[in-house]
């Protein structure tokens, strides 16, 4: 139990027609019930620290009291950028922490042993990121007109959650603050000071929840799961 998790869950919501995502009900609980839920589950983590709106956190909060999440430690309000957000959680982090977790509240499908092989990874290389490779043919666009074609073997879709060795993560947001950076992806700041970011495999259903027919892609994807896990008790 060497990892910290920050969950950061303080953004507007702007495509979801003015309803907040992380708390939509999904399966037998919410979206950032089954967020927490996948961390519970994770050995190596030892807390979970929530960013989110000032006014969600008394129902995040109720969610995990619900769900029986016992590690979820902090509950703080997010700043106004992802990066600020999820500096308000790396001050709330154990002393005795080695490792730090960020991972998008609004992906919660994410596979409790996929958390443990990025941890795993970022254990041997310092950072590492879950991803998948991509399926489609990718162009460069400069004023309409393509400028280049990536070659698809070497491109990856970044998901969550990424994870840093403590003094690296430190280093990054330091290196940032000082140079005035605001970035949107957190293995930049990691990148920022040298540091060597190992993409660990995940898989598709990792999805993040962004319009309202994710909603119903991800209660497809977990009932497809669950009457998986049943066939092969």
């Amino acid at each position: 139990m060497d990892t910290s998790v920050i969950i950061v869950c303080a953004g507007s919501s702007t495509r979801m027609q003015g309803r907040n995502k992380i708390l939509l009900p999904l399966g037998d609980s919410s979206v950032i019930g089954n967020t927490m839920k996948a961390f519970q589950n994770c050995e190596s983590v030892r807390e979970i620290i929530i960013v989110a709106r000032e006014g969600d956190i008394p129902e995040i909060k109720a969610e995990a009291q619900r769900s029986g999440i016992t590690k979820l430690s902090e509950c703080v309000t997010g700043g106004a950028t992802r990066q600020e957000s999820v500096i308000s959680g790396m001050r709330c982090i154990s002393k005795e922490t080695e490792y730090i977790a960020v991972h998008d509240g609004a992906r919660p499908l994410v596979k409790p042993e996929h958390i443990e092989k990025t941890i795993r990874d970022a254990r041997v290389f310092g950072g590492a990121a879950l991803g998948v490779p991509v399926k489609d043919t990718i162009k460069v666009v400069d004023d309409g007109l393509v400028t280049d074609t990536p070659p698809r073997s070497s491109l990856y879709i970044t998901q969550t959650p990424q994870v840093f060795r403590k003094k690296l993560y430190f280093e990054g947001v330091d290196f940032a603050m000082e140079h005035g950076l605001d970035f949107t992806d957190d293995c930049q700041l990691a990148e920022a000071v040298g540091g060597k970011i190992y993409m660990t495999a995940g898989d598709y259903t990792n999805i993040k929840i962004t319009t309202p027919e994710d909603i119903m892609l991800a209660e497809t994807l977990l009932k497809a799961e669950r009457e998986a896990q049943k066939c092969s008790e």
